[in-house]
């Protein structure tokens, strides 16, 4: 949603709708927020200077213990679980009290971040980095209080990890695109950017808008906190580079630093002027869509976020080619878009938008893993209601476009392998009752729903 803004005489600027997000807040920190919002999108060179006090306000930390809370999650480098905190003699409010003073009084460290590995997409593994529940309550509170101010200065073109942004805005973003014409494409992949995010480029993207230095030592905290790995014995490292993925507070961190890549594409030396391109981002992946890719913008590309942002492209992954050639197609976000030809005319073409097969083989894969024979004491009912969240949640991800094919697909393989399933549960063979067939049996009376 953009924020839409009108002047007065006088200069005032009146903000006709707010970003969601702001909502659903106790109402002294929705309206506190939306202060924030309005003063920074007013005055576009402000820098806040007293913040700190607001992100230890109790109001400010229960609503933060109620987003940490509901996103669950696994216990930090302590031990120590939402649960723990929750059937505590002491209690939630003695917790939330403690971090209050502390941070009031200024003796707040964070802790180290556990850092695990896990799978990718492609096969490969990610490390994620898993703060205490004490200081992801922190960064909540924290992001609850910075997250309006930058959010007025982000651009139209960011779509990952914002209030009423996501990824089918930016897959309808590039779909627009295509069809204005602009099909050479610079898929661009970024090696390890969580992980190489320059600590003092960052600092000075964030006081760009913030002066209270209390704020920035908390950031700079968190951004040096040790990573601790392995378990017998644990080793730690120091953070020199990046933003831990898994931290509350790192995604809002990385859209700040990327911002400037979106601003600095949009300026008068950028290609968004001299190239008419377009710039669609979801956090760290981005695509730039243009009429003909000329070195000019390939050039600035890797100028800008090598040399000026420090980063790196990875060259192995990245792709640049014109989506108009038959058989070329762009992969993005799960999604893949394809020029197909049409049933309705010999030299007709329609822009395809597709579960990627990449998506379909992971889906197939968790399919498989929930109904291997490590499920076979799980009830029945139960196992088909897991199945069923999964596949509901995959249905909604992908529902745009054309998805019939996969969809199909998906559901030809999910009742082989829960018939697979039920047949080798027990010695004695598996079968629907008597006039019923296996479609019915697993539709019908086991409640398995279809894509």
């Amino acid at each position: 949603m953009s924020h839409k803004t009108t002047t007065e005489e006088g200069g005032n600027i009146i903000i006709e709708a707010l970003p969601y997000g702001f909502d659903g807040l106790p109402e002294p920190l929705s309206s506190l927020r939306k202060k924030l919002y309005i003063k920074a999108k007013q005055e576009p060179r402000f820098r806040f200077y007293a913040l700190y006090d607001r992100i230890y306000r109790k109001d400010v930390l229960a609503a933060a213990w109620q987003q940490v809370a509901s996103n669950k999650g696994a216990p930090g480098v302590d031990g120590i679980s939402i649960e723990d905190i929750q059937n505590s003699s002491e209690g939630v409010e003695a917790f939330l009290a403690e971090i209050h003073e502390d941070l009031k009084h200024k003796n707040y460290k964070p802790q180290a971040v556990c850092r695990v590995m896990i799978p990718k997409a492609n096969g490969g593994k990610r490390p994620l980095g898993i703060p205490t529940i004490r200081d992801r309550v922190v960064q909540t509170a924290a992001m609850l209080i910075l997250e309006p101010i930058f959010e007025a200065d982000f651009l139209d073109c960011s779509h990952g990890f914002r209030p009423k942004r996501n990824a089918h805005q930016a897959l309808d973003a590039i779909k627009q695109g295509l069809e204005r014409g602009k099909t050479a494409v610079y898929d661009a992949d970024l090696k390890g950017y969580f992980d190489s995010i320059p600590h003092d480029k960052l600092i000075k993207c964030v006081e760009m808008r913030v002066s209270d230095r209390s704020v920035l030592k908390l950031i700079r905290m968190w951004l040096r906190a040790p990573v601790q790995e392995g378990k017998n014995p644990p080793t730690h490292k120091q953070s020199r580079t990046g933003t831990p993925q898994g931290g509350v507070i790192s995604p809002l961190l990385a859209n700040i630093y990327l911002h400037w890549l979106d601003k600095k594409f949009s300026m008068k030396d950028g290609p968004a002027q001299f190239a008419n391109a377009e710039l669609i981002r979801y956090a760290d992946d981005f695509v730039i869509l243009v009429r003909y890719m000329r070195s000019q913008v390939t050039d600035w590309i890797e100028a800008t976020v090598e040399d000026w942002l420090g980063l790196t492209i990875n060259r192995e992954k990245t792709k640049v080619f014109d989506l108009s050639e038959n058989g070329t197609r762009l992969d993005f976000l799960g999604y893949s878009f394809r020029y197909d030809k049409s049933r309705h005319g010999r030299n007709k073409r329609y822009l395809n938008l597709f579960v990627s097969e990449a998506s379909c083989k992971r889906r197939r894969g968790k399919v498989s893993d929930l109904l291997g024979p490590h499920t076979s004491f799980v009830p029945i009912p139960e196992l088909v209601d897991t199945l069923n969240l999964q596949l509901a949640g995959w249905k909604s991800y992908f529902r745009k476009g054309y998805p019939r094919k996969a969809f199909r697909k998906l559901n030809n393989y999910t009742r082989g392998k829960v018939v697979k399933h039920l047949q080798r549960r027990s010695q004695r063979p598996y079968r629907p009752p008597q006039g019923i067939t296996w479609y019915q049996h697993l539709y019908k009376n086991l409640g398995l729903i279809q894509l």
